[in-house]
């Protein structure tokens, strides 16, 4: 059966193509203390991935129906908070026990490279993009994300002098914006400013890799972080992780690494961390080209694409001993 890559559209020519999966199955984004922790704690954890990797590979192929199902599996490590031991250590570590488990890892990326990558500020040009949803009644009083770093899903308590003596008449709960007869407000932290400069937080990057792994950003029209093939055995990772790539396609046969939709398994500890990606990626306001020629090409392959982009990103939270 001959295979088919499908890519975009040429007809705008500012607009590069970029071959699609129809899912993106991410198998782990741990922290450096579970890689210390050692190889028990990482077949641990991909024990626990492996049947809903199964279960998402399973429904993917009948949502493709006759058509063959394209999926990528990628694991994202952190490099970004903390620096721990070297890629040359680690990552034939993490391989083998993935195939222990039945699980192929085919692109591996580096959580730094969602800050900035190629000499590209992908958080950056993710943060021009964010377009924040004013709740009704709103008299712009309120600072802009761009100045204080905070972005939120509804209006927050209002800040009023002499809060301290006018006692609880001064005060005003906060709401989610479309919320259904009770709020669950979310406030987001997205960066902070310091002496060595802008440290971006982990919902914020998380987002940055959700889009990246939707094939949805683009600067001046061309993708960002493509992969780059790794040609070398497990014993010739680099001793430094800036070294790395930061995305490697470590499975030359593997399906394209972006995908129309993305499923997560995660550990339960994430969860307030992806409640957190779907607020931003509910405000970025994404290329319109891009995003009908998604939905266009979905819609050629039968393939369902919902039309918000948060609703594209699934997941499987497990609980941790």
């Amino acid at each position: 059966m001959m295979e088919t890559t499908f890519r975009e559209e040429s007809a705008d020519p500012r607009t590069q193509s970029l071959p699609l999966s129809h899912l993106s199955l991410e198998l782990g984004h741990l922290y450096m203390e579970d890689f210390a922790a050692g190889p028990g704690r990482l077949r641990e954890q991909f024990t626990r991935v492996k049947p809903w990797a199964d279960a998402a590979r399973l429904s993917v192929a009948g949502a493709a129906g006759a058509r063959r199902p394209r999926v990528s599996t990628c694991f994202l490590v952190d490099d970004y908070f903390t620096r721990f031991s070297s890629p040359a250590e680690l990552l034939p570590m993490l391989l083998a026990e993935a195939e222990a488990c039945g699980l192929t890892i085919d692109y591996l990326a580096r959580e730094a490279g969602c800050a900035g990558a190629d000499g590209m500020e992908l958080a950056s040009l993710v943060e021009g993009r964010l377009v924040e949803s004013p709740p009704v009644g709103s008299n712009g009083s309120r600072p802009a994300v761009r100045e204080i770093g905070w972005l939120c899903n509804g209006e927050r308590t209002p800040a009023a002098g002499g809060e301290a003596m006018s006692g609880a008449t001064g005060w005003a709960a906060p709401a989610e914006t479309g919320a259904r007869r009770h709020s669950v407000f979310m406030d987001v932290e997205l960066w902070d400013d310091g002496d060595r400069g802008r440290t971006w937080s982990c919902p914020f990057l998380a987002a940055v890799w959700q889009l990246l792994r939707l094939g949805l950003l683009r600067r001046e029209g061309r993708p960002v972080l493509q992969a780059v093939p790794w040609g070398g055995e497990r014993g010739d990772f680099p001793r430094d992780w800036d070294d790395l790539p930061p995305l490697v396609q470590l499975n030359p046969s593997a399906a394209p690494f972006a995908a129309y939709g993305t499923f997560s398994v995660l550990p339960s500890r994430f969860l307030p961390v992806e409640h957190a990606v779907r607020l931003v990626l509910g405000q970025v306001a994404l290329e319109e080209a891009v995003l009908r020629r998604t939905a266009e090409r979905a819609d050629r392959e039968g393939f369902a694409v919902p039309p918000a982009v948060a609703d594209r990103a699934a997941y499987a939270f497990y609980a941790e001993p």
